[in-house]
Protein backbone atom coordinates (compact mmCIF):
# COMPACT_ATOMS: atom_id res chain seq x y z
CA UNK A 1 0.00 0.00 0.00
CA UNK A 2 1.37 3.49 -0.82
CA UNK A 3 -0.09 6.49 0.98
CA UNK A 4 1.24 10.08 -0.15
CA UNK A 5 0.85 12.33 3.38
CA UNK A 6 -0.21 15.93 2.90
CA UNK A 7 1.32 17.11 5.83
CA UNK A 8 3.60 19.60 7.57
CA UNK A 9 7.07 17.26 8.17
CA UNK A 10 8.39 19.32 10.46
CA UNK A 11 5.87 18.51 12.96
CA UNK A 12 6.84 15.51 15.88
CA UNK A 13 2.80 14.28 15.14
CA UNK A 14 3.15 14.00 10.96
CA UNK A 15 6.90 12.40 12.05
CA UNK A 16 4.96 9.92 14.39
CA UNK A 17 2.50 8.87 12.13
CA UNK A 18 4.57 9.01 9.13
CA UNK A 19 7.27 6.42 10.97
CA UNK A 20 4.71 4.41 12.40
CA UNK A 21 2.68 3.59 9.72
CA UNK A 22 6.16 3.15 7.59
CA UNK A 23 6.96 0.26 10.23
CA UNK A 24 3.36 -1.41 9.55
CA UNK A 25 4.78 -2.09 5.71
CA UNK A 26 3.21 0.75 4.24
CA UNK A 27 4.79 3.27 1.68
CA UNK A 28 5.04 6.49 2.39
CA UNK A 29 5.82 10.06 0.86
CA UNK A 30 5.58 13.52 2.29
CA UNK A 31 4.24 16.34 0.49
CA UNK A 32 4.87 19.47 2.99
CA UNK A 33 5.47 23.29 2.50
CA UNK A 34 7.83 23.82 5.38
CA UNK A 35 11.49 22.60 6.30
CA UNK A 36 12.00 19.73 8.63
CA UNK A 37 14.56 17.46 10.05
CA UNK A 38 15.13 14.45 7.75
CA UNK A 39 16.95 13.04 10.82
CA UNK A 40 13.31 12.61 12.58
CA UNK A 41 12.71 10.13 9.66
CA UNK A 42 13.09 6.42 8.93
CA UNK A 43 14.36 5.85 5.79
CA UNK A 44 12.78 4.94 3.13
CA UNK A 45 10.19 7.83 3.83
CA UNK A 46 10.11 10.07 0.48
CA UNK A 47 9.55 13.60 1.60
CA UNK A 48 9.00 16.57 -0.74
CA UNK A 49 8.71 19.77 -0.41
CA UNK A 50 7.25 23.34 -1.92
CA UNK A 51 8.84 25.59 0.52
CA UNK A 52 6.60 29.29 0.88
CA UNK A 53 8.62 32.36 2.44
CA UNK A 54 8.12 32.26 6.24
CA UNK A 55 6.86 35.47 6.69
CA UNK A 56 3.71 34.43 4.90
CA UNK A 57 3.73 31.17 7.11
CA UNK A 58 3.00 33.25 9.98
CA UNK A 59 0.36 34.71 8.85
CA UNK A 60 -2.56 34.48 10.34
CA UNK A 61 -5.38 32.37 9.75
CA UNK A 62 -7.20 33.56 7.29
CA UNK A 63 -5.21 35.83 5.61
CA UNK A 64 -5.39 36.37 1.54
CA UNK A 65 -1.21 35.89 1.52
CA UNK A 66 -1.61 32.42 3.11
CA UNK A 67 -3.34 31.27 -0.64
CA UNK A 68 -0.09 31.39 -1.85
CA UNK A 69 0.49 27.73 -1.28
CA UNK A 70 -1.60 26.98 -4.21
CA UNK A 71 1.00 27.72 -6.50
CA UNK A 72 2.29 24.34 -4.89
CA UNK A 73 -0.81 22.06 -6.94
CA UNK A 74 1.08 21.77 -9.99
CA UNK A 75 4.09 20.17 -7.83
CA UNK A 76 2.27 18.08 -6.31
CA UNK A 77 0.23 16.60 -9.12
CA UNK A 78 3.89 15.77 -10.48
CA UNK A 79 4.52 14.14 -7.65
CA UNK A 80 1.07 12.38 -7.78
CA UNK A 81 2.19 10.97 -11.04
CA UNK A 82 5.82 9.85 -10.48
CA UNK A 83 4.78 8.31 -6.58
CA UNK A 84 0.91 6.52 -7.89
CA UNK A 85 -0.24 6.43 -4.52
CA UNK A 86 -3.04 4.30 -3.64
CA UNK A 87 -4.07 6.94 -1.14
CA UNK A 88 -3.88 10.75 -0.51
CA UNK A 89 -4.24 11.47 2.79
CA UNK A 90 -3.91 15.40 4.35
CA UNK A 91 -3.60 16.33 8.02
CA UNK A 92 -5.37 19.36 8.19
CA UNK A 93 -8.79 20.30 6.81
CA UNK A 94 -7.04 23.38 5.76
CA UNK A 95 -4.38 24.03 3.33
CA UNK A 96 -3.28 20.70 3.02
CA UNK A 97 -6.84 19.40 2.69
CA UNK A 98 -7.40 22.19 -0.13
CA UNK A 99 -4.88 20.80 -1.96
CA UNK A 100 -5.83 17.08 -1.77
CA UNK A 101 -9.13 18.23 -2.49
CA UNK A 102 -7.93 20.26 -6.04
CA UNK A 103 -5.57 17.75 -6.95
CA UNK A 104 -8.78 15.77 -7.89
CA UNK A 105 -7.48 12.43 -6.91
CA UNK A 106 -9.32 9.80 -4.91
CA UNK A 107 -9.18 7.81 -2.44
CA UNK A 108 -9.03 11.08 -0.43
CA UNK A 109 -9.11 10.89 3.52
CA UNK A 110 -8.52 14.25 5.52
CA UNK A 111 -7.32 14.15 9.65
CA UNK A 112 -8.57 17.17 10.82
CA UNK A 113 -6.10 18.64 13.61
CA UNK A 114 -7.44 21.29 15.62
CA UNK A 115 -7.61 24.84 14.54
CA UNK A 116 -8.74 23.91 11.19
CA UNK A 117 -11.71 23.09 12.85
CA UNK A 118 -12.44 25.07 15.80
CA UNK A 119 -10.76 28.58 14.31
CA UNK A 120 -10.38 28.98 10.14
CA UNK A 121 -14.07 28.26 9.68
CA UNK A 122 -15.05 31.07 12.12
CA UNK A 123 -12.83 33.80 10.29
CA UNK A 124 -15.37 33.87 7.41
CA UNK A 125 -18.45 32.72 5.63
CA UNK A 126 -15.86 32.48 2.98
CA UNK A 127 -13.31 30.24 4.99
CA UNK A 128 -16.70 27.88 5.96
CA UNK A 129 -17.08 27.50 2.57
CA UNK A 130 -13.94 26.02 2.20
CA UNK A 131 -13.71 23.67 4.80
CA UNK A 132 -17.39 22.43 3.33
CA UNK A 133 -15.59 21.60 0.07
CA UNK A 134 -12.45 20.20 1.37
CA UNK A 135 -14.48 17.66 3.66
CA UNK A 136 -17.11 16.90 0.77
CA UNK A 137 -14.26 15.86 -1.84
CA UNK A 138 -13.04 13.87 1.06
CA UNK A 139 -13.71 9.74 0.97
CA UNK A 140 -13.56 9.64 4.72
CA UNK A 141 -12.44 12.19 7.82
CA UNK A 142 -10.33 11.03 10.47
CA UNK A 143 -10.71 12.39 14.20
CA UNK A 144 -8.36 12.29 17.28
CA UNK A 145 -11.40 13.23 19.66
CA UNK A 146 -15.11 12.66 19.69
CA UNK A 147 -15.27 16.31 20.85
CA UNK A 148 -13.54 17.47 17.56
CA UNK A 149 -15.71 14.87 15.52
CA UNK A 150 -18.93 16.92 16.39
CA UNK A 151 -17.73 19.48 16.03
CA UNK A 152 -16.41 18.73 12.34
CA UNK A 153 -19.93 17.69 11.55
CA UNK A 154 -21.17 20.85 11.26
CA UNK A 155 -19.75 21.15 8.23
CA UNK A 156 -19.76 17.73 6.37
CA UNK A 157 -22.62 14.67 6.26
CA UNK A 158 -19.14 12.79 5.48
CA UNK A 159 -18.35 9.87 7.38
CA UNK A 160 -15.80 10.59 10.49
CA UNK A 161 -13.58 7.58 12.35
CA UNK A 162 -12.36 8.97 15.72
CA UNK A 163 -8.51 7.27 16.31
CA UNK A 164 -6.85 8.75 19.08
CA UNK A 165 -3.31 10.06 18.50
CA UNK A 166 -2.00 6.86 20.87
CA UNK A 167 1.04 6.46 23.31
CA UNK A 168 3.87 4.38 22.73
CA UNK A 169 3.59 2.42 26.27
CA UNK A 170 7.16 1.03 26.20
CA UNK A 171 8.56 4.21 25.33
CA UNK A 172 6.91 6.37 27.97
CA UNK A 173 7.48 4.20 31.13
CA UNK A 174 7.72 5.23 35.08
CA UNK A 175 11.67 5.20 36.34
CA UNK A 176 14.32 5.98 38.19
CA UNK A 177 15.84 9.25 36.52
CA UNK A 178 18.61 11.92 37.43
CA UNK A 179 16.60 14.97 37.75
CA UNK A 180 17.02 18.80 37.85
CA UNK A 181 15.34 18.74 40.98
CA UNK A 182 16.41 17.58 44.93
CA UNK A 183 14.98 14.18 45.95
CA UNK A 184 12.08 16.09 48.67
CA UNK A 185 11.04 18.44 45.92
CA UNK A 186 7.53 18.27 44.92
CA UNK A 187 7.47 19.41 41.26
CA UNK A 188 4.58 20.20 39.15
CA UNK A 189 4.69 20.98 35.55
CA UNK A 190 3.75 21.41 32.24
CA UNK A 191 4.97 20.22 28.84
CA UNK A 192 3.26 22.67 26.27
CA UNK A 193 3.92 25.00 24.43
CA UNK A 194 3.65 28.64 26.03
CA UNK A 195 0.83 30.03 23.82
CA UNK A 196 -2.46 31.78 25.58
CA UNK A 197 -4.72 28.73 24.36
CA UNK A 198 -2.66 26.55 26.95
CA UNK A 199 -3.11 28.91 29.77
CA UNK A 200 -0.07 28.86 31.34
CA UNK A 201 -0.56 31.95 33.18
CA UNK A 202 -3.39 29.51 35.39
CA UNK A 203 -0.94 27.33 36.40
CA UNK A 204 1.48 29.89 37.19
CA UNK A 205 -0.69 32.02 39.41
CA UNK A 206 -2.10 28.53 40.96
CA UNK A 207 1.57 27.66 42.09
CA UNK A 208 2.27 31.04 43.59
CA UNK A 209 -1.02 30.40 45.38
CA UNK A 210 -0.23 26.94 46.07
CA UNK A 211 3.35 28.19 47.60
CA UNK A 212 1.47 30.90 49.90
CA UNK A 213 -0.77 27.79 51.14
CA UNK A 214 2.27 25.65 52.31
CA UNK A 215 5.17 27.40 52.84
CA UNK A 216 6.97 24.72 54.32
CA UNK A 217 6.55 22.35 50.98
CA UNK A 218 9.57 22.31 48.99
CA UNK A 219 7.31 22.95 45.56
CA UNK A 220 8.87 23.82 42.24
CA UNK A 221 7.70 24.61 38.62
CA UNK A 222 8.39 22.81 35.72
CA UNK A 223 7.67 24.39 32.64
CA UNK A 224 9.11 22.53 29.52
CA UNK A 225 8.28 24.22 26.21
CA UNK A 226 8.85 27.66 24.58
CA UNK A 227 6.20 29.81 22.84
CA UNK A 228 5.07 33.98 22.52
CA UNK A 229 4.05 34.08 25.38
CA UNK A 230 7.56 33.06 26.86
CA UNK A 231 9.20 36.53 27.77
CA UNK A 232 5.34 37.33 29.78
CA UNK A 233 5.81 34.31 31.70
CA UNK A 234 9.60 34.47 32.72
CA UNK A 235 8.33 38.46 34.39
CA UNK A 236 5.03 37.02 35.76
CA UNK A 237 7.12 34.82 38.38
CA UNK A 238 10.01 37.49 38.94
CA UNK A 239 6.42 39.91 39.83
CA UNK A 240 5.21 36.91 41.72
CA UNK A 241 8.40 36.38 43.53
CA UNK A 242 8.63 32.98 42.56
CA UNK A 243 11.76 33.27 39.57
CA UNK A 244 13.84 31.09 41.94
CA UNK A 245 11.00 28.39 42.14
CA UNK A 246 10.54 27.90 38.74
CA UNK A 247 12.26 26.31 35.89
CA UNK A 248 11.67 27.32 31.85
CA UNK A 249 13.45 24.56 30.00
CA UNK A 250 13.15 26.14 26.19
CA UNK A 251 12.22 23.96 23.45
CA UNK A 252 13.30 20.32 24.31
CA UNK A 253 13.66 17.37 21.81
CA UNK A 254 10.88 14.94 21.79
CA UNK A 255 13.40 11.88 22.58
CA UNK A 256 14.19 13.83 25.98
CA UNK A 257 10.40 14.38 26.79
CA UNK A 258 10.56 10.86 28.98
CA UNK A 259 12.73 11.81 31.21
CA UNK A 260 11.05 15.21 32.11
CA UNK A 261 7.75 13.88 32.70
CA UNK A 262 9.56 11.48 34.95
CA UNK A 263 10.59 14.80 36.62
CA UNK A 264 7.11 15.28 37.81
CA UNK A 265 5.24 14.86 40.61
CA UNK A 266 2.04 16.14 38.95
CA UNK A 267 1.26 16.82 35.44
CA UNK A 268 -0.95 19.85 34.64
CA UNK A 269 -2.55 21.15 31.72
CA UNK A 270 -4.85 23.94 31.63
CA UNK A 271 -5.56 24.74 28.14
CA UNK A 272 -8.32 27.62 27.13
CA UNK A 273 -8.94 25.21 23.95
CA UNK A 274 -7.62 21.86 22.58
CA UNK A 275 -8.49 19.38 20.31
CA UNK A 276 -7.03 16.52 22.40
CA UNK A 277 -4.19 15.74 24.69
CA UNK A 278 -1.12 13.81 23.25
CA UNK A 279 1.33 14.95 26.31
CA UNK A 280 -1.19 14.10 29.43
CA UNK A 281 -1.34 10.54 27.76
CA UNK A 282 2.74 10.77 27.59
CA UNK A 283 2.57 11.77 31.82
CA UNK A 284 -0.08 9.47 32.58
CA UNK A 285 1.53 6.54 30.78
CA UNK A 286 4.48 7.51 32.85
CA UNK A 287 2.53 7.42 35.97
CA UNK A 288 2.11 10.80 36.74
CA UNK A 289 -1.03 12.16 38.48
CA UNK A 290 -2.71 14.79 35.81
CA UNK A 291 -5.03 17.86 36.29
CA UNK A 292 -6.65 18.88 33.11
CA UNK A 293 -8.99 21.55 32.02
CA UNK A 294 -12.91 20.92 31.00
CA UNK A 295 -12.21 21.68 27.58
CA UNK A 296 -12.24 20.37 24.36
CA UNK A 297 -10.49 16.76 24.15
CA UNK A 298 -8.90 16.60 27.19
CA UNK A 299 -11.78 15.26 29.24
CA UNK A 300 -11.56 12.11 27.22
CA UNK A 301 -7.81 11.28 28.13
CA UNK A 302 -8.86 11.85 32.15
CA UNK A 303 -10.63 9.63 34.01
CA UNK A 304 -11.98 12.43 36.69
CA UNK A 305 -11.10 11.31 40.24
CA UNK A 306 -9.36 7.94 39.17
CA UNK A 307 -6.20 9.07 36.91
CA UNK A 308 -6.51 12.81 37.44
CA UNK A 309 -8.53 16.08 38.38
CA UNK A 310 -10.45 17.71 35.96
CA UNK A 311 -11.32 21.54 36.51
CA UNK A 312 -12.78 24.62 35.24
CA UNK A 313 -10.46 26.24 32.82
CA UNK A 314 -9.22 29.75 32.92
CA UNK A 315 -9.42 29.75 37.25
CA UNK A 316 -6.92 29.28 39.46
CA UNK A 317 -8.19 28.79 42.95
CA UNK A 318 -10.06 25.27 41.76
CA UNK A 319 -6.39 24.36 40.43
CA UNK A 320 -4.61 25.42 43.34
CA UNK A 321 -6.90 23.11 45.37
CA UNK A 322 -5.87 20.25 43.20
CA UNK A 323 -2.87 20.27 43.40
CA UNK A 324 -2.62 20.33 47.34
CA UNK A 325 -4.65 17.37 47.28
CA UNK A 326 -1.94 15.64 45.04
CA UNK A 327 0.33 16.45 47.86
CA UNK A 328 -0.65 12.76 49.10
CA UNK A 329 1.98 10.64 47.86
CA UNK A 330 -0.69 7.50 48.20
CA UNK A 331 -2.92 9.31 45.78
CA UNK A 332 -0.54 10.51 43.32
CA UNK A 333 0.76 6.52 42.89
CA UNK A 334 -2.65 5.52 42.76
CA UNK A 335 -3.68 7.78 40.32
CA UNK A 336 -0.60 7.07 38.83
CA UNK A 337 -0.91 3.91 38.40
CA UNK A 338 -4.57 4.11 36.99
CA UNK A 339 -3.71 6.18 34.54
CA UNK A 340 -0.96 3.92 32.79
CA UNK A 341 -3.34 0.98 32.79
CA UNK A 342 -5.59 3.31 30.94
CA UNK A 343 -3.39 4.88 28.42
CA UNK A 344 -2.56 0.98 27.97
CA UNK A 345 -5.97 -0.03 27.38
CA UNK A 346 -7.57 2.65 25.54
CA UNK A 347 -4.97 4.76 23.76
CA UNK A 348 -2.11 2.14 22.92
CA UNK A 349 -0.21 3.90 19.78
CA UNK A 350 0.41 0.25 18.21
CA UNK A 351 -3.30 0.03 18.05
CA UNK A 352 -4.08 3.15 16.87
CA UNK A 353 -1.92 2.59 13.57
CA UNK A 354 -3.57 -0.24 13.26
CA UNK A 355 -6.70 1.13 13.34
CA UNK A 356 -5.36 3.18 10.77
CA UNK A 357 -4.22 0.86 8.25
CA UNK A 358 -7.71 -1.32 8.32
CA UNK A 359 -9.55 2.01 7.44
CA UNK A 360 -6.86 2.79 4.22
CA UNK A 361 -7.71 -1.15 3.76
CA UNK A 362 -11.38 -0.34 3.98
CA UNK A 363 -11.65 2.61 1.58
CA UNK A 364 -9.51 1.18 -1.06
CA UNK A 365 -12.03 -2.14 -0.83
CA UNK A 366 -14.99 0.61 -1.40
CA UNK A 367 -13.01 2.40 -4.13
Amino acid sequence: MKVLLLADPASSHVVKWANGLHEKGVEISIFGLSAYDPTQYNAGIIIDLFTIPQFIKWQTIGSILKTSYLLALPRLKKIIRNFNPDIIHAHSASSYGLLGALCGFHPFVISVWGSDIYNFPQKSNFLKKIINFNLKKSDMIFSTSKIMAEETKKYTMRDIRVIPFGINSEIFIPKEIKSHFNENDLVIGTIKSIEKQYGTEYLVRAFKKVKENNPDVPLKLLIVGRGSLTNYIKQLTKDLGIESDVKITGLVSYDKIPDYHRMLDIYVAVSIEESFGVAILEASACEIPVIVSNVGGLPEVVDNNVTGFIVPHSSVEPLAEKIELLFDENLRKKFGKAGRERVIKHFNWDDNLEQMVNNYKEILKNN
